[in-house]
């Protein structure tokens, strides 16, 4: 962690509003008739796992789930000494790593449920999981037809199960299909009967929906718009150079911008390797607010827009605001023609991250 002062000495560095995510968190858990699973894998979304997570187990978090043995390990290393559900499907030779460090693991084979049941055995542990059932994706998990047989194989190694899932492969896109996975789903539950921890729903399901037990992340994050969530992140930037451009000037890489005389230019300290989509951020918001258009090319480590004036090296640009608008992470996307996931989990893990719960800054890591 940096001290409190580290933001102000950057160049370019990511805000994170708590406030944001604490409104989001609400709404969404008084949609839910049941338990709300923050998802904060890939550093929750570009939004960094180890912040939120001391943060929603505060504000009530159950549990919270992460894709990787790597991420569980960085929230233990971190001081978060909650549940943590490991997604996926656990591989065999990540056992023992599972059982030391107190993580929940998703089983979707036999060979992991073996390996787990012998390292704990051999570590004087007792192995706790998930199972995951297919009920349409074909990705992990066991087939949801045989759900009955694969759970009994399970718990005749000695394993504790306390979870069983699914995930729903065209939530907010075809809800026929999704109606196929819910029964589907259904009809383990009934197969398999009380006693479990049983969850379905992903955020898309759950707003369109409603749900009982739900793992969220796009709407954690606020997203998802047209639901009155709020967007948590900012990425702001200072110039490092202001200047007036002459006639028939050149800017970045191939010369593809050309001045007509008299533009003042600003150079950011972000580019492509802080995770901006090379051809797809088309405007930086100036400090009053005003739109300033990216002139050539995104370079690595640079971007280059034209201002109405010249500012100071001190003023602060916002190069992702937290909304819909033209500056968000959702107009990011779309320029990609991708999904606003894909932009957030690629901004830059060198760019400090500040967290703010109105005024008051809490945590700042460098």
């Amino acid at each position: 962690m940096g001290h409190a002062t580290a933001h102000l000495e950057a160049r370019a560095w990511i805000e994170v509003d708590l406030k944001a995510l604490e409104a989001n968190w609400l709404f969404l858990r008084a949609q839910a008739r049941g338990e709300v699973i923050p998802v904060l894998k890939a550093e929750a979304y570009g939004h960094g796992a180890l912040p939120l997570a001391r943060f929603l187990f505060q504000r009530g978090a159950k549990r919270v789930a992460v894709a990787t043995l790597g991420e569980g390990r960085a929230l233990r290393q971190g001081g978060v000494e909650g549940e943590v559900l490991l997604l996926g499907s656990l591989h065999p030779l990540e056992a023992e790593a599972a059982l030391r460090l107190g993580l929940v693991p998703t089983l979707s084979t036999l060979e992991a449920a073996r390996a787990l049941s012998q390292r704990a055995s051999a570590l004087g542990l007792t192995p706790r999981a998930h199972l995951k059932v297919d009920t349409g994706m074909n990705r992990v998990g066991f087939p949801w037809e045989e759900a009955r047989e694969a759970l009994r194989a399970v718990e005749a190694l000695g394993v504790r199960v306390e979870g069983i899932y699914s995930h729903l492969a065209t939530a907010g896109e075809d809800q026929a299909f999704v109606e196929v996975q819910r029964s589907r789903f259904q009809r383990v539950r009934e197969a398999l009967g009380g006693g479990y921890f049983y969850h379905l729903e992903n955020s898309h399901g759950l707003l369109l929906h409603g749900g009982e037990n739900v793992r969220v992340g796009l709407a954690l994050y606020g997203l998802i718009p047209g639901f009155g969530l709020k967007p948590l992140l900012r990425l702001l930037a200072r110039p490092t150079l202001v200047k007036r451009l002459k006639a028939g000037d050149r800017v970045g890489y191939g010369g593809e911008y050309v001045a007509q005389g008299g533009e003042w230019l600003l150079t950011l300290p972000v580019g492509y390797a802080d995770g901006l989509p090379r051809g797809a951020v088309r405007f930086v918001k100036g400090p009053e607010g005003g739109l300033y258009p990216v002139a050539g090319r995104i370079s690595m480590d640079q971007t280059t827009v034209l201002a109405p004036g010249p500012w100071p090296l001190d003023a602060v640009l916002e190069v992702v605001s937290p909304d819909f608008g033209p500056t968000g992470l959702c107009a990011w996307a779309e320029a990609r023609g991708t999904i606003p996931y894909e932009v957030a989990v690629h901004l830059s893990r060198r760019l400090p991250r500040v967290y703010r719960y109105g005024e008051e800054v809490r945590e700042v890591l460098d």
